[in-house]
């Protein structure tokens, strides 16, 4: 833990939040400034700066909980279709808190937001 990472208060209770997932090793709350409806953040309970800290042995459980939030999202709000998951590493790629994190953004037919890489 980090003395002075939000993500580390939140996952040791010290800040509390509504929890919509938790595993081993990671745990899923709604974002402070979402930028969708049902925009959610996955994080590590351990603290890893970003994805390059990660040991790869979580890849498995983090792909697991992508399909976890995705089904508890989807029986929330049938008319999510899709999402996306965006991950910023170092604050040149816009990461801001320096805690490892994904967002997931659950994605409707004509939801106005346009994440396209080409």
């Amino acid at each position: 833990m980090e003395e002075n990472c939000i993500f580390c208060k939140i996952v040791n209770k010290e800040i509390p939040v509504k929890m919509i997932y938790e595993n081993d090793n990671f745990v899923a709350f709604p974002d402070v400034a979402p930028q969708i409806k049902g925009h959610c953040l996955i994080v590590s309970k351990k603290h890893f700066v970003n994805s390059l800290d990660i040991p790869a042995t979580l890849g498995n459980e983090l792909i697991g909980a992508i399909k976890s939030i995705f089904e508890l999202k989807v029986k929330e709000d049938k008319s999510i279709e899709g999402f996306n998951i965006v991950q910023n590493n170092f604050p040149v790629a816009g990461q801001i808190v320096m805690h490892a994190h994904w967002h997931f953004l659950p994605r409707r037919k004509d939801d106005g937001k346009h994440l396209r890489l080409e």
